[in-house]
């Protein structure tokens, strides 16, 4: 089966070194600790909501250049692009099993994350909501990436068990 739609094999491990370095500093990011003040900066941002107190409302700008701490940015970048290259570069060896593996486990992924979404949704709100949002950005990646990583395992004991 060809696969165009997959990334080298030589990219996999590019994508770990970048992906687990992300968790390490979303962990360190989420268990509180602060930001980094050298990543104080001035960005491009497409629209910026300030919240000013004495007008009572949000002032929207456009197009402009915001200052803003940018390490939880890099961290989602880290994680996403990290996350893209484990997920879909190919295995050493790309067959269509391998390939119907990926399928079922994208699919898996998708069930799992919107499950978990409509539970949040039910029964989580303000900001515990808006944080369920947020690492909702990453769990279909890390489902399927487990879910993957985990049926391939499964597969390769099978096969050596047989043999």
């Amino acid at each position: 089966m060809k696969t165009n739609y997959l990334l080298p094999n030589s990219f996999k491990k590019w994508g770990w070194i970048i992906f687990l370095i992300g968790i390490g500093l979303g962990i360190i990011y989420c268990c509180g600790y602060d930001s980094p003040k050298f990543f104080d900066t001035k960005v491009f941002a497409l629209v910026v909501d300030e919240f000013t107190v004495n007008l009572g409302g949000a002032n929207s700008k456009f197009f402009t250049l915001y200052k803003t701490n940018f390490f939880d940015e890099l961290i989602c970048l880290l994680l996403i692009i990290g996350g893209l290259l484990v997920a879909f570069s190919k295995q050493k060896i790309e067959d269509e099993f391998i390939s119907k593996i990926r399928v079922e486990s994208l699919i898996w992924a998708t069930y799992c994350n919107y499950f978990i979404l409509l539970i949040a949704i039910l029964f989580v709100y303000e900001t515990p909501f808006f944080w369920v949002m947020i690492f909702n950005m990453f769990t279909v990646l890390l489902f399927f990436i487990i879910r993957f990583h985990w049926a391939s395992y499964r597969m390769k004991k099978l096969v050596t068990d047989e043999e």
